[in-house]
Order: structure tokens, then sequence, then C-alpha cells
């Protein structure tokens, strides 16, 4: 199983995370976190990276409904979501499957919690 859903557009960088960040507040997350991988490798270690962002997505809804299901979810959450830019016309855009992420978690009653926001990660990535 792949673990992940992913798209590559024509957009420029910053347009894709516009884009992203905008698809997934019509399916209800907000972004928790942003890192800005480039940024960091080049402050840290002196290295030139491509642009690539992290962006730590959340549905407070599903989130609070998983954490009474399992206390320890969250060590799962928030639902990460990268862009990158993989040349200098195009730019990927890719996010975590929950569905293979909760198949290490040992308990049913998260599946349905899975699949919806499933559901909605697919749709953020096939609009974008």
């Amino acid at each position: 199983m792949k673990y992940y859903f992913e798209k590559t557009t024509n957009y420029s960088f910053n347009k894709a995370v516009e884009r992203v960040t905008e698809e997934l507040k019509k399916e209800g997350f907000g972004v928790l976190t942003e890192i800005d991988v480039q940024s960091t490798l080049k402050k840290k270690l002196d290295v030139n990276f491509k642009p690539y962002k992290i962006l730590g997505a959340c549905n407070p809804s599903f989130a609070y409904q998983a954490l009474q299901t399992e206390n320890r979810i969250g060590v799962m959450l928030p639902c990460n979501v990268i862009v990158q830019q993989i040349s200098e016309t195009q730019t990927e855009i890719a996010a975590v499957d929950p569905m293979a992420s909760m198949q290490a978690v040992e308990n049913e009653k998260l599946a349905d919690i899975a699949i919806e926001v499933q559901q909605k990660i697919k749709r953020v990535i096939e609009n974008v």
C-alpha cells in the first residue's frame, strides 16, 4: 500500500502552498505547523536544498474523535502535507494516507475516522 497521495502541478512553489492551504480549509483543516525545509537545512547544515515545505494539517473535529478513541493517537497527528519544487515549472503536492498510518494502530474504532479523513485528504490533493 502506498502511504501517500500526490499530484504534480504547474504552479509556482508559493502558489502551490497557497492552493493546498485553501483546499485544506475547504475540507475543514487548518495548518498548525509550517516547516520550511529549505531554510532549515541551510541554517542548520549550510546546504542548499530545493524549495520544500511540510504543512502540519489538522481537522479539529476528527482529531478530537480520534483522541477520544485512542489517547496516544497524537503521535500520528497532524496529517503532513508536503509541497516541493520538482523542476523550474512543476511543483508536487503530497499528503500522508491516513489509512496507511492507522494500520500501525490496533484499534478498529479508528477505521471509520481514518476513512473519512482519507476521503478529505484525497479531495484536497485532487482539487489543487
